[in-house]
């Protein structure tokens, strides 16, 4: 009898020893993943600084290239050659991308480090439709192109980052003249739905295969092998509605244009 109760002790004493290199496990492999977790965020904010300061980098000299560009065209210095004009263009165009790219870097790293988050205030997502697309009549008139918006009278306010969202839609509309030929047209639409709100972007371009689409939210990937852009405006695109707790889809087909569709949740 005793030697069974030696037995059950033993066995107790066992368990309670395991148990307690089980939580002693435990506890160093709680403690390693905070040393990675704090190592990674370090590695994050590190590369947030990394871009930042190679973004200043770039953008302090190509502003004043384009300053001085933006001179010559207005023909402060003197009159231009049509050849001459037309050089300035290509400069001005080419100062205007690589400024848009430091932008989007930025955005792009500060959104993956966590430091950038929506602060979202009730707002008509039509108001901000509207000026985005006015911002963006002179370029689409420049390429001969045309651009129409059709929002109802009355919205339904939702909780939004206006400045988030206006980089959304920059973005889309960008892309949506990007891919549209002279004398194309492009299509905005706004739409109040039962979970909120939907917007449309439609351009009548050469549309994408089935290849181009898989590659679509991809870094340094656009919808076309030879297109001009780095495709970072629709992957911070797509992270801006999804950081609003909204979805954006793409019905596309070759030589028969290109969909994009938002959908931004309502009020709670």
């Amino acid at each position: 009898m005793i030697a069974g109760w030696w037995l059950v002790i033993a066995a107790l004493g066992g368990m309670l020893l395991g148990a307690g290199a089980s939580a002693a496990v435990l506890r160093r492999r709680a403690r390693s993943r905070g040393a990675e977790l704090v190592h990674l965020e370090a590695l994050l904010q590190r590369r947030v600084d990394q871009v930042n300061a190679l973004s200043h980098e770039l953008r302090t000299p190509i502003s004043m290239i384009k300053g001085a560009v933006d001179l010559l065209r207005e023909g402060t210095p003197g009159p231009l050659t049509p050849a001459q004009e037309r050089f300035l263009h290509v400069a001005g165009h080419q100062c205007t991308q690589v400024i848009a790219l430091c932008e989007s870097l930025l955005i792009q790293a500060k959104i993956e480090a966590g430091l950038f988050t929506p602060q979202p205030e009730k707002l008509d997502v039509s108001v901000v439709v509207r000026d985005v697309v006015a911002a963006m009549r002179a370029l689409c008139e420049q390429r001969g192109q045309r651009i129409t918006l059709d929002t109802p009278q009355v919205m339904p306010w939702i909780p939004g980052d206006p400045m988030l969202l206006t980089q959304a839609l920059t973005n889309l509309l960008s892309n949506a003249s990007r891919f549209t030929t002279p004398g194309g047209s492009i299509d905005v639409r706004v739409m109040a739905i039962d979970t909120g709100v939907a917007i449309y972007v439609t351009d009548d371009g050469a549309g994408m295969t089935r290849a181009e689409r898989e590659r679509l939210f991809q870094r340094f990937a656009t919808g076309r092998p030879l297109a001009d852009g780095t495709g970072l405006g629709l992957v911070i695109t797509k992270t801006i509605v999804e950081l609003h707790g909204g979805e954006i889809m793409v019905h596309t087909a070759s030589t028969r244009g290109t969909t994009f569709l938002l959908t931004l949740p309502g009020q709670p």
